[in-house]
């Protein structure tokens, strides 16, 4: 792959040592804290179903939105180039998740974006449905996955 390249720095502190460190597997907390230089941190942990907090973001749902996010702002990239005036853009995104029988692992099976896109006028709606395959195609973290990644969006006129 050519052209430019980027980098990105993330520390991630786990900072569920309840004392015992992990002498076994119900003695530690699975919080941890996200930082990233000259951002507030994100306190996260692991799913509930896997003993963590669900007041936390735990790193699936982290994917499930990173995903959106970056379909999100290829999209809005792609309205502002084609004269599309996007007023207001929320994504009700969903993950799926299958563990492995056995194995402790898994993996993700598919998510599915539900964008709901309102545009200043009707005759935008065509256009601003049709974006929605390119942002697809562009979307950095989209490309890097291993699996399906729907779209279901809906878009709506002011007048």
């Amino acid at each position: 792959m050519t052209g430019r390249h980027h980098s990105y720095v993330v520390t991630v502190t786990w900072t569920g040592n309840a004392g015992q460190g992990t002498t076994h597997y119900r003695a530690y907390d699975r919080s941890y804290r996200l930082e990233a230089p000259g951002k507030p941190a994100l306190t996260g942990s692991a799913d509930p179903a896997f003993m963590g907090d669900a007041a936390h973001w735990n790193p699936e749902e982290l994917l499930v939105a990173a995903l959106s996010a970056c379909h999100k702002l290829w999209y809005l990239h792609l309205c502002a180039d084609a004269g599309v005036v996007v007023t207001a853009y929320r994504d009700s995104a969903a993950g799926e998740m299958r563990e492995s029988s056995g194995t402790g692992g898994g993996a993700f099976t598919l998510v599915t974006l539900r964008p709901q896109v309102r545009v200043a006028a009707a005759d935008q709606i065509a256009g601003a449905k049709r974006l929605h395959a390119e942002a697809a195609r562009r979307c950095f973290i989209k490309n890097s996955v291993n699996f399906p990644v729907r779209h279901e969006p809906t878009v709506t006129a002011e007048r």
